[in-house]
């Protein structure tokens, strides 16, 4: 007759493992002799290592109970049905493994090649990366609701890089983020928006959204840059009057 301890070390496992077979109630509990010690009969030894051996095979613990029990034909039904949930969980991880890889592509993962690109030459631009994150949260709504046309759209912005004096502008107004809403720069930044605003090509992305779509892509604004609200205040003045 063996003390739990005993027990456990016979087997090689420990003495909570062995308390916590008896609470799922794999493992018989004894009663307490007359010095208050709980005594394990051999067959306690036998249990334990079908269960320890089950266990470190994958066999979860609702069904260790069943194996042991199984007949040769149910046994060999049962482990089947083990291997097959085993594989489908493999499978499920190799699945979440190449998710996880795949968010060292970045920006690439959100979006397509072509506007991933064109937040590559904002950077190089020495665009803000604060500035790069709302162009790119932008971009990943307008390429969902709008796959077709976002590629259309994208083509415009990177023919606009080209353009010496766009890139000036583009790195002034990612500054002007931080600027003080009464300065005066912003007067001359909204006459440069308002005239390229006039000269823009059909279909670009302003003409085809809705004010509910356009409000979602300029909460940022309001969210983040009080010179940037008086930025849009004044090319309005200037492109309704």
């Amino acid at each position: 007759m063996l003390t739990i301890k005993r027990l456990a070390e016979y087997v090689g496992v420990t003495v909570r493992a062995v308390r916590h077979y008896h609470q799922t109630g794999l493992l018989p509990e004894p009663e307490r002799d007359s010095s208050g010690y709980r005594r394990y009969p051999a067959q306690a030894v036998v249990d334990l290592i079908r269960i320890r051996t089950l266990t470190a095979a994958g066999v979860p613990l609702t069904r260790v109970q069943e194996l042991i029990k199984a007949t040769p034909k149910e046994f060999a039904r049962a482990v089947d049905e083990i291997g097959e949930g085993l594989t489908r969980q493999i499978e499920e991880l190799e699945q979440r493994k190449l998710g996880v890889a795949a968010l060292q592509a970045g920006d690439r993962l959100f979006l397509p090649a072509e506007i991933a690109d064109y937040l590559d030459q904002l950077r190089a631009l020495g665009v803000s990366e604060r500035g790069v994150s709302f162009e790119r949260d932008g971009w990943i709504v307008l390429a969902a609701a709008y796959p077709d046309r976002a590629l259309t759209w994208i083509a415009q912005k990177q023919a606009q890089l080209e353009d010496p004096d766009f890139r000036r502008f583009y790195v002034t107004y990612d500054q002007a983020h931080d600027w003080d809403p009464a300065d005066p720069r912003l007067d001359g930044l909204a006459d440069v928006m308002a005239a390229r605003l006039r000269r823009e090509a059909a279909d670009t992305v302003h003409d085809v959204l809705s004010a509910d779509e356009q409000s979602l892509l300029g909460e940022h604004v309001r969210d983040y840059s009080p010179a940037w609200i008086r930025l849009a205040e004044l090319v309005r003045q200037r492109t309704t009057s």
